[in-house]
C-alpha cells in the first residue's frame, strides 16, 4: 500500500521531510535528462504488519497475467481524470516497483499531472490493494523518446524513427530499426534496411508478433514534441 505522509496538494506541500527528499530526487533527475522531458514521481510504501518485503499477489501467476489485472484497475481511474494510460509493467526484485505511464489526450504530462493520478491509484488501492506487501508506485510521462504500447502510437508516430523487438523472428530478424510507415491491416510497417545489399525497403510486422517498441530520439521528434508542448502551454491559458 504506497503511501506519502501528510496532505498532498499540487504545491507537495504538507508532505513529510522523506518525500521532500523524493521530490529534490526529481528535480535532479529531470534537470539531468531534461532532453527527454521525462517526468517521474517516486512514492515510497509501507508494508502491512509482518510483511517480508516481497510483493506476495506476484507469486505463482504469469507476470503478463498480472500486468492486465492490474491495468484493468489502473485505466478507470486515469480515464476519469482525462489520461490515457500507455503502459503498465511491474519490476521484481527485493522491493517491485509498479511502473504506470500516462498523458493526457495531448500528448502531455507534467509533474503534478503524475502526482494527482499517483495520489488517485494510491487511494483506490487503499481500499482493496491489488499488490500485497511492500513495493513502489512510479508514476511517469512516457518521454519523448517513448514507448509504443498500442496500434494508433504507429499510425500517430509515422515519419519517425524507432526500434522495434519481436517475439519470435521474422525474416530472421528479431530487432528491426527504421522509420515508421503506419499501419495496413493488422501489420505495421516499418521502412528498414533489407537483404544482404542493405537497400531500403518496407516491411510489414504483424501487431501481435511485437514484443516491445520504442521510439529513437531525432531532431524532428524533438521539434514536434516543442511544437506540441507550445500548442498544449497556448490551449491551458485560453
Amino acid at each position: 500500500m504506497p503511501v506519502a505522509g501528510g496532505a498532498f496538494t499540487s504545491d507537495f506541500s504538507g508532505c513529510d521531510r522523506r518525500f521532500e527528499l523524493g521530490l529534490q530526487a526529481r528535480s535532479r533527475y529531470e534537470g539531468a535528462y531534461s532532453r527527454t522531458r521525462r517526468l517521474l514521481v517516486r512514492w515510497l510504501s509501507v508494508t502491512q504488519p509482518g510483511a517480508k518485503g516481497v510483493c506476495l499477489g506476484l507469486e505463482g501467476k504469469d507476470m503478463s497475467v498480472r500486468v492486465s489485472e492490474l491495468e484493468q484497475v489502473i485505466a478507470p481511474i486515469a480515464e476519469a481524470m482525462g489520461y490515457s494510460l500507455v503502459r503498465v509493467r511491474v519490476t521484481s526484485s527485493h522491493r517491485p516497483v509498479l511502473q504506470v505511464m500516462a498523458e493526457r489526450a495531448d500528448g502531455t504530462m507534467l509533474v503534478d499531472d503524475c502526482a494527482r493520478l499517483s495520489v488517485a491509484i494510491s487511494t483506490a488501492f487503499e481500499q482493496d490493494d491489488p499488490i500485497e506487501g511492500e513495493y513502489v508506485l512510479e508514476v511517469s510521462s512516457p518521454g519523448i523518446d517513448r514507448p509504443l504500447t498500442r496500434r494508433k502510437d504507429f499510425e500517430f508516430y509515422a515519419g519517425h524513427e524507432a526500434k522495434i523487438e519481436l517475439k519470435f523472428p521474422l525474416d530472421g530478424r528479431k530487432r528491426v530499426r527504421g522509420t515508421l510507415k503506419g499501419l495496413k491491416g493488422e501489420d505495421v510497417i516499418i521502412e528498414t534496411e533489407m537483404g544482404a545489399e542493405k537497400s531500403r525497403g518496407e516491411m510489414a510486422i504483424p501487431y501481435t508478433s511485437i514484443g516491445e517498441a520504442k521510439l529513437q530520439l531525432t531532431d524532428a521528434l524533438i521539434e514536434q514534441d516543442l511544437k506540441r508542448r507550445k500548442t498544449a502551454g497556448t490551449a491551458g491559458r485560453n
